[in-house]
């Protein structure tokens, strides 16, 4: 086998710390470089997967990123999908577990993980592994011996544990098997170095305490910030609805990238995005000058995003259509049409937006009105009890993205 050639230490280093909160040790990462530059061998970066949440977004693409980075620099991606440990449930960041999953549906959630991850990383030169391939076949004997290598007194000091016990909240016994069934993960593969978010600190030391119980040199943590969502309060997160999908349409993405806070621009650019360090001392650069407009910025980062996940006419046609709706005041081009038959009577507001989805139930429809978000052809609707007759097509607004063009059966 030919030896690789990798980067120097220093441009490996200024990569791999590029957004990262912390690497522990970060002398031992360094010692780990030097020695698969000695030996031309890659290092075995893992990355563990949560099947229990197959959409991605912005938000878990930090983490994906850097791996893609660590490929970039020639080592050796392993994403390894939870399925075993999905069916134990990871309570961390939760003051409760999460619920357990079925094997086939942990199965099925790990597949469209990795093709959305496939998005970020290099699908050829990464490998999956499903950890069930080895946390199966360990017998109860095993399990007993994992177990007596970790403390319960450990255990507790995670946060969320630690939480839960002084608040008397139940934790149950095979909530403990979580970090340790992780810690298997890194055993059986012989990681050199795993990522994960700041929530996953304690999973990720766990790991190296069991590899040193089982004779395998400990792996490096290297973990990243939890980026925040597009209400810039909150991490990004589904449950929230501040988040940015990446198999959304472009101009959805597009739409809400613009919506984040201005605080927010630069972490978006290091976190979210492949720009160069000068681009990045550059955008650092424009923030600080208060003559500078943090819009063009924001517009520049929407592009970019949209383009990574879709292609560069995709930004250039969202940004085109955004400027058309929201500047420009126009409705979209490819508007969808709904056809409806309304009587001489017409149909009530809160109805409409029901019937066509713009809201999932009618107290939702009431709230989408009292906040003055609906409008038919532009003039806006304050009336619950507002009836429409649609003798003739008319759009229907709801919010700043969506729109539905109403005509007669």
């Amino acid at each position: 086998m030919n030896k690789i050639s990798f980067p120097s230490i220093n441009e490996q280093m200024d990569l791999i710390k590029r957004g990262a909160f912390e690497i522990i040790p970060e002398d031992e990462l360094v010692k780990k470089l030097e020695k698969s530059i000695q030996t031309g061998n890659r290092l075995n970066i893992k990355l563990g997967c949560d099947p229990s949440r197959p959409d991605l977004h912005i938000g878990h693409s930090v983490v994906l990123r850097k791996l893609a980075q660590f490929q970039t620099l020639g080592h050796q991606a392993i994403l390894i999908i939870g399925d075993f440990t999905g069916m134990i449930g990871d309570p961390s960041g939760r003051n409760v577990t999460r619920p357990a999953l079925s094997l086939e549906a942990t199965r099925i959630n790990g597949q469209s993980y990795f093709e959305q991850a496939s998005k970020i990383l290099d699908k050829v030169k990464t490998k999956i592994l499903y950890n069930s391939e080895w946390l199966s076949k360990m017998n109860f004997e095993e399990v007993i011996k994992l177990a007596s290598k970790y403390t319960v007194a450990r255990m507790i000091e995670r946060d969320d544990f630690t939480k839960r016990f002084k608040a008397g909240e139940p934790i149950s016994v095979h909530e403990f098997l979580y970090p340790l069934a992780q810690a298997m993960d890194s055993v059986a593969i012989k990681s050199d170095v795993e990522l994960g978010g700041t929530d996953q600190k304690f999973n990720l030391l766990v790991g190296r305490d069991i590899q040193r119980e089982y004779g395998i040199e400990p792996q490096v943590i290297l973990t990243m910030p939890l980026i925040v969502g597009t209400d810039g309060v909150e991490k990004m997160s589904k449950s929230y609805n501040n988040y940015i999908g990446i198999s959304e349409k472009p101009n959805e993405m597009y739409g809400k990238t613009l919506s984040i806070p201005d605080t927010l621009i630069f972490n978006y650019f290091e976190l979210a995005t492949d720009v160069s360090k000068e681009k990045l001392a550059d955008v650092k650069a424009k923030l600080a000058d208060s003559n500078f407009n943090p819009r063009d910025l924001k517009r520049e980062l929407a592009r970019n995003i949209v383009a990574m996940y879709h292609s560069n006419e995709a930004a250039v046609q969202a940004e085109e259509e955004f400027d058309r709706i929201f500047i420009k005041k126009n409705v979209p081009d490819d508007i969808v049409e709904f056809s409806i038959d309304t009587d001489k009577n017409g149909v009530n507001i809160i109805d409409l937006l029901t019937l066509v989805n713009f809201a999932s139930s009618k107290g939702e429809a009431r709230r989408l009105v009292a906040q003055g978000g609906v409008s038919i052809d532009g003039e806006k609707i304050t009336e619950i009890s507002t009836t429409i007759i649609v003798n003739s097509p008319k759009v229907l607004k709801v919010g700043k993205r969506k729109f539905i063009r109403l005509i007669k059966k």
